[in-house]
């Protein structure tokens, strides 16, 4: 998942990470109250409570923030947030997921139209672009947990399908409907992973040049910026050399 894993190279030499750690923690918070609310709050009841959790662990999120989020689910007055995924073009014709939970939808449809058109894109219908990636199942362990083989090998025994390994870490991809029974043989067998989530990968990719990117990344900025956005997914590609003029 070229696109997704040198974004985050990005925001990190940039810097991004910490500017937007108090926005991620609110996003994440959101979506523990949500599975909480819409399953059992006990996360070893609940899967994708389990995965929310793991998740907001994984992004060093206090404990205490998330009891409240699964407390919050309980309190019968909160906020009713409604899961809406929009899918359109943007820069050079980079297909663009973007996965909402919000308590407002023509507000949220609003203001992700607005975002598309003001940055060169271009927002289509639901399955627009989505026939361009496939839901995943992605766990995440750093590179010194083991080699190559002994990753694969252990991914294989839990499940799972394919396994990208490189000098910063290891990718395991599975069923999106198996990620908790294959995230939870591999936490038995390599310990707990850096991240455990759902994804959208995708199966075809744009490469962009420098100035394709430069625009393509501002879009997902302000699109990882509003408060209603919880995922912003691209099937963009980028060279060494680009990414290093970034």
């Amino acid at each position: 998942m070229a696109g997704h894993s040198k974004w985050a190279n990005i925001q990190h030499r940039k810097g991004r990470q910490d500017a937007v750690r108090s926005k991620l923690f609110s996003k994440l918070s959101k979506e523990i109250t949500v599975a909480a609310k819409m399953g059992d709050p006990d996360p070893e009841k609940n899967p994708r409570l389990r995965m929310a959790v793991k998740e907001a662990k994984s992004s060093s999120v206090p404990k205490d923030v998330i009891d409240r989020a699964i407390s919050k689910s309980q309190a019968g007055d909160g906020d009713e947030y409604e899961e809406i995924r929009y899918e359109g073009y943007g820069p050079s014709g980079v297909a663009v997921i973007v996965e909402a939970m919000t308590d407002n939808r023509n507000r949220t449809a609003s203001t992700v139209r607005s975002t598309f058109g003001k940055h060169g894109g271009n927002l289509g219908e639901t399955g627009s672009v989505g026939f361009m990636f496939e839901r995943k199942g992605e766990i995440v362990y750093p590179g010194d947990i083991g080699d190559e083989d002994m990753v694969m090998m252990a991914a294989i025994e839990a499940g799972a399908e394919d396994v990208e390994s490189a000098d910063e870490g290891h990718t395991i991809y599975c069923a999106d409907t198996d990620l908790n029974e294959v995230s939870t043989a591999l936490e038995i067998e390599l310990g707990e992973a850096e991240s455990t989530k759902l994804i959208w990968k995708p199966t075809t990719t744009t490469e962009l040049d420098l100035e394709g990117a430069q625009k393509l990344f501002r879009l997902i900025e302000v699109l990882e910026d509003d408060d209603d956005i919880q995922r912003v997914t691209a099937n963009f590609d980028i060279s060494d050399e680009v990414m290093e003029q970034l």
